[in-house]
């Protein structure tokens, strides 16, 4: 293993991962007994849909029940049991409290058995293949710009004078009036490409110790360590819903092959169609994407292992993985401590 020393920000840190031997593999979060675990059963299925070459790593806390690993495994997910990561006890009250759980994603920098991962949150889907994104130059980090147009980012200077960087020709950044150049790129924390790294990730940690939480956490947070290291990937990779009423100049929902659920109402388990834009015919039909996917028994791990099953059987199929996964409200195992549950970042 070949290390380079960071710089202060952490933008110059590199680790050539020898054991790793090439391995690639997409990764999620998972922490609860709620149904996020319906998400990632969908996501599994989804990548084996596209025809994905790589495994999927999902990273979960103590407090998952066994039920629900078991669920994931049956669907050919690797299942790495990882302990929260929180920051500084006195400052969490900064951040959004049902974020702060997902500080616990920078484990992920430790799973360096594997040479280049993709990670997407639990309410993410694939419908086309993404595996040339591993292709890319390494040394760098990828992910979608964000939107700032969104009730959630009202706090922000960006929200308030209505600047986003998705159509920054709208608004002009008032340099004279703000007193500071535009701000720098902003991702989507997502959906991402990372090297996992000892070394980033022991220096993830002790950045975090001395960094002040904001409102959006972790991806506050992975946006100021790699500031220098991203690299704006097409939407199209990690289409946040918000884009198709906000800047839908932007979008051609033909071309998108990752969709991110994350507006309210959208999660697909529990969409109703009753919250704010989520009675649109755009968000109607990427529901229904999701929902062919999750109830084809087709794409169940075992019969995806060369097991033929008939037309009948599909929809016998579709009432089984449906019957099974609704009762996943099961308690975690006695003696398990229990974390604050979290909804993936905006």
């Amino acid at each position: 293993m070949t290390t380079m020393a960071a710089d202060n920000n952490g933008s110059r840190i590199m680790d050539h991962q020898a054991e790793a031997g090439g391995k690639r593999a997409y990764v999620t979060f998972l922490a609860g007994n709620g149904d996020y675990v319906k998400g990632v059963v969908g996501l599994a299925k989804g990548l084996r849909k596209s025809k994905s070459e790589y495994p999927l790593v999902v990273a979960i806390l103590p407090d998952v029940p066994i039920e629900h690993r078991e669920i994931l495994e049956s669907q050919g997910c690797i299942v790495r049991e990882i302990e929260p990561v929180y920051p500084p006890e006195n400052q969490t009250q900064f951040a959004m409290a049902y974020y702060v759980i997902n500080y616990s994603k920078l484990r992920i920098w430790e799973f360096v058995e594997y040479s280049k991962m993709i990670y997407l949150d639990g309410d993410i889907q694939v419908f086309e293949n993404i595996d040339h994104l591993f292709d890319y130059p390494d040394g760098y980090f990828y992910a979608v710009m964000d939107c700032f147009c969104e009730k959630s980012w009202s706090k922000t200077p960006q929200y308030q004078i209505g600047y986003c960087q998705q159509c920054p020709e709208r608004m002009e950044w008032p340099e004279d009036k703000m007193g500071t150049p535009p701000p720098p790129l902003y991702f989507n924390a997502g959906m991402f490409v990372f090297e996992p790294s000892l070394s980033i990730y022991h220096h993830l940690l002790d950045t975090l110790n001395i960094t002040p939480p904001t409102s959006f956490a972790e991806q506050d947070f992975l946006n100021m360590y790699f500031r220098e290291k991203y690299r704006p990937i097409p939407p199209a990779y990690n289409l946040v819903l918000a884009m198709l009423w906000r800047h839908p100049e932007n979008i051609d929902l033909d071309q998108v092959k990752v969709v991110h659920y994350c507006a309210a109402g959208s999660k697909p388990w529990r969409y109703t169609g009753e919250e704010e834009n989520m009675e649109r015919e755009d968000i109607k039909k990427l529901v229904e994407k999701w929902w062919d996917i999750y109830l084809d028994q087709t794409l169940d791990y075992n019969n995806n292992n060369n097991v033929n099953v008939s037309s009948n059987s599909k929809d016998v199929g579709k009432e089984a993985v449906a019957a099974v996964l609704s009762s996943c409200d099961c308690e975690p195992a006695a003696g398990l401590p229990q974390y604050l549950s979290a909804p993936s970042a905006a």
